[in-house]
């Protein structure tokens, strides 16, 4: 995972340390979402994944990214986890346009690990990820 991790950080304009922060918060929200199946699947063969995941957990929300992580938890599903994820990565200091290219990022991969077929699944169970393929 670390070379995703270090093209990640070269696609998005961040420093590795962020962008693996980044990948634990979309791992984390996916875990959540979705725990069995494709995303056991993608976390198991992601190394380093669960290093990564837990980091993310220790990434304190503030300004923007906090107020939109309080938003999501009003709005309470799958909206407002997404809400919520959004609110982390702004709190780790992504912007909307970097949130997008890491989402593009992340399931290019994803489909490089686990099939296309298995990320699809992903993306039906979780449809408010559709936006951001």
């Amino acid at each position: 995972m670390d070379d995703f991790i270090r093209k990640l950080g070269e696609s998005i304009g961040v420093d590795e340390t962020v962008a693996k922060s980044a990948v634990g918060h979309v791992l984390a929200f996916l875990q959540k979402e979705f725990p069995e199946g494709p995303v056991a699947e993608l976390i198991a063969k992601l190394p380093g994944s669960q290093e990564a995941i837990a980091a993310a957990a220790t990434t304190p929300a503030e300004g923007l990214g906090a107020a939109l992580g309080g938003l999501g938890g009003l709005l309470g599903g799958a909206t407002g986890d997404i809400m919520g994820l959004v609110g982390n990565l702004g709190s780790i200091g992504l912007g909307m346009g970097q949130m997008q290219k890491l989402a593009h990022e992340f399931f290019a991969h994803a489909e490089e690990v686990i099939g296309k077929e298995n990320v699809d699944k992903i993306i039906e169970a979780i449809p408010a990820l559709a936006p951001f393929r």
